[in-house]
């Protein structure tokens, strides 16, 4: 038996495929279909209006403005795959990163970077390594604060216990780390340029990413630095 993952319901109907990885299996007929599964983050500060393709076909069928993500994990075809991010109404590329897509496995796509020097980070999202058993939940960050000039201080901390304290380089997605569930502090900052602070609440066996976002010298508060979250799965036996 290997654990099963309870995915997000999609905020907007975006989801194209169902994704249902059930290790168990009643009959010995083999009815799964081959699927990953992918979400796509736009990070990109200056970037209003951004979809996202993959090996030519579109993901997104809305735009996504600053901060706004596909709100689920979407199904895709597994293989090595273009994911590609574009201007969503003149169809001008962003940026592109080639990733190996596997069978029953999870993505990240996040498009960071401004001012017409973008990034497409690719990342799997290594469930397997977590387990609810564990009465801890799970947290990981992405740095895409683009000044590549400064390696802001990253904290998260749980009563007062550290996590994550450690420099960051622009971009950079974490790995995955337990942490004791309740109010757990994150701040980044470096120098005079960064600094921005938040607590935020986790629970037991559900799975976070906290996003660092947001451009250093934005004079639009909504595109300053600033700490958010989203919530990637809930872990069950």
């Amino acid at each position: 038996m290997k654990k099963r993952l309870s995915i997000l319901i999609p905020l907007a109907g975006f989801l194209l495929m169902a994704i249902a990885f059930s290790a168990c299996k009643k009959t010995a007929i083999n009815t799964h279909t081959p699927a990953a599964g992918l979400m796509a983050f736009n990070l990109a500060p200056d970037s209003t209006s951004v979809g996202f393709t993959i090996g030519g076909n579109n993901l997104t069928p809305t735009p996504l403005t600053f901060t706004q993500y596909t709100g689920s994990y979407l199904g895709v075809y597994p293989g090595t795959r273009d994911v590609s991010a574009y201007n969503y109404f003149n169809g001008t590329s962003l940026a592109t990163a080639s990733q190996l897509f596997a069978d029953s496995a999870y993505y990240s796509a996040f498009l960071v970077g401004t001012a017409g020097n973008y990034k497409n980070i690719v990342v799997k999202d290594n469930f397997d390594s977590l387990t609810s058993a564990s009465g801890m939940a799970y947290v990981r960050y992405v740095n895409a604060i683009p000044d590549s000039t400064l390696q802001p201080t990253v904290t998260i901390s749980s009563n007062g216990d550290n996590v994550f304290d450690t420099t960051s380089t622009f971009p950079a997605v974490s790995g995955f780390k337990g942490i004791t569930p309740g109010d757990i502090s994150v701040s980044v900052s470096a120098e005079t340029s960064i600094s921005a602070n938040r607590t935020i609440t986790v629970e037991q066996g559900k799975v976070y990413t906290i996003l660092l976002i947001g451009s250093p010298t934005a004079t639009d508060s909504t595109k300053a630095v600033q700490i958010k979250f989203i919530q990637n799965a809930q872990l069950t036996p």
